[in-house]
This record gives C-alpha cells, sequence and structure tokens, in this order.
C-alpha cells in the first residue's frame, strides 16, 4: 500500500511569492562557496564513501554534518512501502543536515552516496563550535535547517502518518504532540480520507485500533501514549542519572525558552523538562500581534519553536514528554523527579511550569474534552470548525485572539463573557476587531448551562444573567478562562500562595542581593505565569525568563565562594 505524501508543490503566498521552502533552493539548499569550505574543513575530516553507502539512516542519532566535496548525496524519505524517496540530492558545495542534526535527535531521512564521493565529516561537539565561531557560516547553516525541517512538515514527509477519526480525543492528542514537536507527519482521517479503509486492511486492525501512528510503513503504535510515541519516534533525550546540571529549566513556555537561551548562551550547563511540547499556554495562540519585533504577528507556536532553535543551538537540552512530578529540595544538588523512575539533578532550578485554563463547572464537561471541547485554537483545531459555528468562552487576549483566528474558518462565533464586556480585561487591538466584525458576536453577562451530544458535541445552551436560556448548534468550544498554577509537583518545597501559584521575593544571601524571582528554598527560582504577581503576557514572561539568570549567575558564585 503507498501511504506517501502528496506532491511538494507549495501554496502560494503573498504577492504570488511561493511559501515553499523546497521553492527557495538558495536558501534551503545553498551551495556555499570555496572560501566557507575551507574554513568548515578545519573544523573536520575528510571521508569518502563509495556509491550506494549510507552516510546516516533514519533513526540514528547524534549524526554528524557533512559537506559534498566531490559527487552527490541523496536524501531519501520512506516512502510508507519499506522503501525509499528522493527529496533532494545535494551535489558539491552543499551539505546534510536539518533540525534534528542539531538536537541529536534520531534524524528523519536516510543519506546515500550516489555515486563515489568525498565529504568534510564534521562530529556534533566540532559543529557547535564552529556554528559559534563563525556566525556567518552559522547563519546560513541554521536558516537551511530550520527551512528543511518547515518543508517535511509542509509536504507530510519523514514517513509518520496518524490514522484515526477526526472527531476523536486520542487522535487530536496525538496530532497536537506532534505538531508542538515541530515532527513532520501525515494525517489520514478514516471519516474523510478514501484511503483510510486500505489503510485499514493492509496494517489488519481491528475496529478497536484506532487512532494508531504507522512509522515509515512498518512500525504500528496503537493508542500510543505521548511518552510511548516520543520514545519510538526517538524524540526523548537518553538521561545521565549522576550528571549535575547548572540549571534545570521545568517548563518550556516563553518563561522556560527564555531562561533556557540566556543561560545556556552565557555557557552554563541547561536542561529543559518539558510535558508536552514547546509552547506552553502560548502555544495555544495562532496569532499574537503585540509581541515587540513581528509587527504582522506571530504564533505561539512559531515563536516557541525559534527559541526552542536558539536554546539548543547554544548547547540546552530540551526533555519532552517526561512531566516533572516532585521536587526534591531536601539535599543538594536538588533533584526533579520525572514520570517514570527517572531524576534530573541541577545546583539550581528554576519553576516555568506556567497556568492552565479553568475547566467550567458544567456537567459532562470531561466527556467531550479533546471531542468538541478545547483549550488551543490552532490550525489543528481550526480544520474542525469550517463552516460551522463556535463557542469561545473567556475575556482575555487568548481568548480574543482565538475568536479572531476562528472567525475565518468557522460560519459565526460567539463569544461569551460573565462580566458586563471586554474592555476591562482585553487589549484594545482585539476589542476593535471583535466589535468590528460582523463573524463575531459578544454575548456579556453569560454562563455556560449545559453540553449536548451523543459522542461528540453537537449543541451547546448558555443562560444570559436574569434571561432566558439560549441553545445553538455548535460543534466546538473553546475554554480560556483564567488560570490555575502547575504547581502540584513543588508541594512540600516551595511556598505557595493560597492560589498555588509560587511565593517569590526571598533573600537568603548578601552576597546574591534581592532576587525578584527567588523562591523560599535557595537556588529555586520562579518566572512566568506559574509564579504569584506575574503579569500574564507573553513579553514578560520572555522578560522574566532572562533576567533570572542573573540571580542564578549570583546563586552559583555563593556557592563557589562558600567551597
Amino acid at each position: 500500500m503507498n501511504i506517501s505524501p502528496p506532491d511538494r508543490r507549495g501554496p502560494a503566498g503573498d504577492g504570488g511569492m511561493p511559501t515553499d521552502p523546497y521553492d527557495r533552493p538558495g536558501q534551503t539548499f545553498p551551495k556555499l562557496p570555496p572560501a566557507m569550505v575551507e574554513r568548515i574543513s578545519r573544523y573536520g575530516e575528510p571521508a569518502s564513501f563509495d556509491g550506494g553507502d549510507y552516510l546516516f539512516e533514519v533513526g540514528d542519532r547524534g549524526v554528524d554534518f557533512f559537506l559534498i566535496l566531490d559527487g552527490a548525496v541523496d536524501i531519501l524519505e520512506s516512502d510508507g512501502r519499506d522503501g525509499h524517496v528522493l527529496i533532494i540530492t545535494h551535489e558539491p558545495g552543499e551539505f546534510t543536515g536539518e533540525l534534528n542534526h542539531l538536537t541529536g535527535r534520531a534524524v528523519l531521512v536516510c543519506a546515500r552516496a550516489a555515486r563515489p564521493t568525498r565529504v568534510i565529516r564534521v562530529t556534533r561537539d566540532a559543529f557547535r563550535r564552529m556554528v559559534s565561531a563563525e556566525p556567518d557560516i552559522g547563519e546560513i547553516i541554521l536558516r537551511a535547517f530550520i527551512l528543511r525541517r518547515v518543508g517535511l512538515i509542509q509536504h507530510a514527509e519523514g514517513g509518520t502518518v496518524v490514522l484515526g477519526s477526526g472527531h476523536s480525543a486520542s487522535a487530536l492528542r496525538i496530532q497536537s504532540f506532534l505538531t508542538r514537536n515541530g515532527y513532520p507527519h501525515r494525517v489520514i482521517d478514516i471519516d474523510h480520507d478514501a484511503s483510510a479503509q486500505q489503510a485499514i486492511e493492509s496494517f489488519h486492525l481491528g475496529p478497536g485500533a484506532l487512532p494508531v501512528v504507522i512509522l515509515s510503513g512498518e512500525q504500528v503504535l496503537e493508542h500510543p501514549t505521548n511518552r510511548a510515541l516520543a520514545d519510538a519516534l526517538g524524540i526523548t533525550e537518553e538521561l545521565d542519572p549522576d550528571h549535575v546540571y547548572d540549571v534545570a529549566v521545568v517548563g518550556a513556555g516563553p518563561a522556560g525558552l527564555a531562561a533556557a537561551v540566556y543561560a545556556a548562551s552565557e555557557g552554563l550547563d541547561t536542561i529543559v523538562i518539558e510535558a508536552v511540547g514547546p509552547g506552553g499556554q502560548a502555544g495555544s495562540s495562532s496569532r499574537i500581534e503585540n509581541y515587540l519585533g513581528f509587527p504582522t504577528g506571530i504564533s505561539g507556536q512559531a515563536l516557541a519553536g525559534r527559541a526552542q532553535v536558539q536554546a539548543q543551538k547554544f548547547g540546552a537540552r530540551l526533555v519532552v514528554a517526561k512531566a516533572a512530578t516532585s521536587l526534591d529540595c531536601s539535599d543538594f544538588p536538588y533533584r526533579v523527579s520525572l514520570d517514570g523512575t527517572e531524576t534530573i539533578a541541577a545546583r539550581t532550578i528554576v519553576v516555568a511550569t506556567g497556568a492552565r485554563y479553568r475547566r467550567l463547572d458544567v456537567p459532562d464537561l470531561a466527556r467531550f474534552e479533546g471531542q468538541g471541547v478545547h483549550y488551543a485554537a490552532t490550525s489543528l483545531e481550526g480544520r474542525l470548525c469550517v463552516d460551522s459555528e463556535v463557542v469561545v468562552v473567556g475575556g482575555g487576549n487568548s481568548a480574543g485572539q482565538a475568536a479572531i483566528f476562528l472567525s475565518g474558518k468557522a460560519s459565526h462565533v460567539h463569544i461569551l463573557v460573565r462580566g458586563e464586556g471586554l474592555t476591562d480585561t482585553m487589549s484594545d487591538y482585539l476589542v476593535r476587531r471583535i466589535v468590528e466584525s460582523s463573524a463575531i458576536t459578544l454575548h456579556p453577562r453569560c454562563e455556560i448551562t449545559a453540553l449536548i451530544g451523543e459522542e461528540c458535541l453537537e449543541a451547546v445552551r448558555w443562560r444570559e444573567r436574569g434571561g432566558a436560556e439560549t441553545e445553538r448548534q455548535v460543534s466546538n468550544l473553546f475554554q480560556m478562562i483564567g488560570a490555575e498554577p502547575n504547581s502540584d509537583w513543588l508541594s512540600g518545597c516551595v511556598a505557595l500562595d493560597d492560589k498555588g501559584f509560587v511565593k517569590t521575593g526571598y533573600v537568603h544571601d548578601d552576597r546574591v542581593g534581592v532576587a525578584q524571582h527567588a523562591t523560599s528554598i535557595p537556588g529555586v527560582f520562579a518566572v512566568g505565569d506559574v509564579r504569584a504577581d506575574s503579569v500574564k503576557r507573553v513579553a514578560s514572561s520572555v522578560g522574566e525568563g532572562s533576567v533570572v539568570v542573573h540571580a542564578i549567575h549570583g546563586w552559583l558564585a555563593s556557592l563557589a565562594a562558600a567551597r
């Protein structure tokens, strides 16, 4: 059976210019001039391959960087039938690699010598030194790596297929996990895709097997957890329990990623722990338009993806699909326990686990989560809303961004708030767009009274304060109300306020000084939405993540002075 991806013709962007990275070969597959080739050769060693030899294969970790001198190298992806399809052929002056070569994760493609070939082989450690020491070369390579990953995602390349119903909560969770981690995949929706039944029969799948993830047309994972999927795809990091990091950042939202970028760039041995994937609550925003430096806006996920590449460029490690379950601050170095049996030891801890949206107090809510009830409004959820009415509950910026994004897909968007309006809780530019939009209706002084449906959400009922109830045929409802801190894992260790947010501002040592982000435990800091009295904005979270590194240096200096 053929479950290979569609052709590589990309959509047109603004002004008719192609947005497909494969239509930008000068940036995606650049040919380096002789002077740069000579400089790169100082960081590596010459190597030769016969025609047909593999430089690396799908699933290999820690793959080296190869610069072609003579010959040619084919880059191949799985065709879904235990074979390969050609993506590109690298000629002399070109180089192999995409983002997984930077991170050390399992690679998504194969590289095979098309004929006798000579290369410069640069190890990963030497590659990091080169990118840092040769910024003009590093800029070209990293841009190419990013564009190549975008191309793999855009064309569903890499051989990973999600087979399931578009109305399945498990299928949506799997897609969200892959998307949050920037992992290329193709979706076969059994409700709409004609090839779905063929896939089910080819892999002998029973009625209760779906959703499944098919890897390279061979391995089938039924109902995989995020952890099992990460292990199978090689996304997970291999941890050394005896290694002690300078900084362990828990949470990969804007605050955590900012802390990782600044800590790693200043030479601190840094690791980031993330339960799902980069982005945090900001990852649920389809477009952030008031973030400095992005006048046309940027999605929360795109912002997080760029920050992740920055952090890993400076040497930070990112552990995903492993949630922090507890912090042991009774001994030093501190230890963070992960779900399972693993622990991570560090001299300093940065708590950046953020907050989650509160859940509505309405019957049957849990039954519809992932099957009509959502906590993010990205392109993934947006596809489920085409030509139907949707409800957004909440009056903050995230709710406003969601409503505006969904108004371009849904037939109509209803915003429900308990207050008198939006002006006290939402940025003015969002309020004005909502008021001016004919596709959005604001319903003040309202609350949800019932969710209606069999397997999936079919209707929503709400009541205006002191008025009659209204029921609408609605297949998707988006909850974006308030915030509850993700701080359960800190219980019994770090002081929390009565709402569970982390209390900060403690002074432990005159040599360190007053640290705005210092918790009740010396060497443990909190940044972003999880911190009590923080400003719930992306920019402020990024600022806190960057500023806290100064306090970390002070704490580490006090440790060194005390020895």
